[in-house]
């Protein structure tokens, strides 16, 4: 009608977080971090150990026979079937460029600077002795330690944020807590589990307070970026962050 202004147009509100998964498509997430699964799964046959949370790699070379061949053909099928869902779900667009590179961007700027931040809380509380920390000092070529950022990123990311802190704080929610409280909760519960799970089994560290609250912080930063940002990106955050402290930082 003539004389009726038009409505104004609004700016789009931010999702609201209604679920212990938080904001990210989980679907999307595992499409992401497919590939670095792959490299890892296909890299521990050369590296000297696998991940201490990694329970799938081992039942697969166990189904294979424990035969190189077996388990490389295996992954082969897995890869193939992986393409196919993805092509057949629509899902390709989530392995774009334009998709990729910011999260490879925001991740990168999550595991640089983590770091300085977690140390600068520490000082508050705990001797500033972290700078000389060196985590999972004990693996050996460069290769290896690429492939363990690997499996450290993907396999403890879906076990202490995916597994642990979303359904920790399912749970919680089913026995009637607030999502708050669960989400809470549940991000501490699994950044503490994930912090001690680096001072069990063979190759896990000798105990130290320092390490156990450094890691026990990263855990809580990492559930941070699992809860308002997405599963993708924390697994990409963790390997970048183990590549920059493993790798790039003892080469310069």
């Amino acid at each position: 009608m003539a004389g009726r202004r038009a409505p104004t147009p609004r700016a789009p509100r931010a999702p609201r977080v209604a679920m212990p998964t938080g904001r990210g498509d989980v679907v999307a997430s595992l499409v992401l971090i497919f590939p670095l699964y792959l490299g890892y799964a296909v890299g521990i046959l050369f590296a000297p150990s696998v991940n201490g949370v990694d329970f799938l790699s081992r039942h697969i070379w166990a189904l294979c026979g424990r035969d190189r061949g077996h388990y490389l053909a295996l992954h082969a099928v897995i890869a193939v079937v992986f393409l196919l869902w993805v092509r057949r779900a629509r899902r390709d667009r989530s392995l774009s460029f334009d998709v990729v590179g910011p999260l490879l961007g925001e991740a990168a700027v999550y595991a640089i600077s983590m770091g300085t931040v977690i140390r600068l809380a520490l000082d508050h509380v705990l001797d500033p002795v972290l700078a000389t920390a060196t985590p999972d000092a004990h693996l050996g070529a460069t290769g290896a330690r690429v492939v363990a950022s690997l499996g450290a990123g993907v396999h403890e990311e879906l076990v202490f944020r995916l597994g642990g802190m979303a359904g920790g704080a399912w749970l919680l929610v089913r026995v009637g807590a607030s999502l708050r409280l669960a989400v809470v909760a549940a991000a501490i519960g699994s950044a503490l589990l994930f912090a001690w799970a680096h001072h069990v089994g063979p190759y896990g560290d000798p105990w130290s307070r320092d390490l156990f609250a450094y890691r026990a912080l990263a855990g809580v930063v990492f559930g941070l970026i699992f809860y308002y940002r997405s599963l993708a990106h924390a697994v990409y955050a963790h390997v970048l962050y183990d590549l920059w402290v493993l790798v790039v930082r003892p080469a310069l």
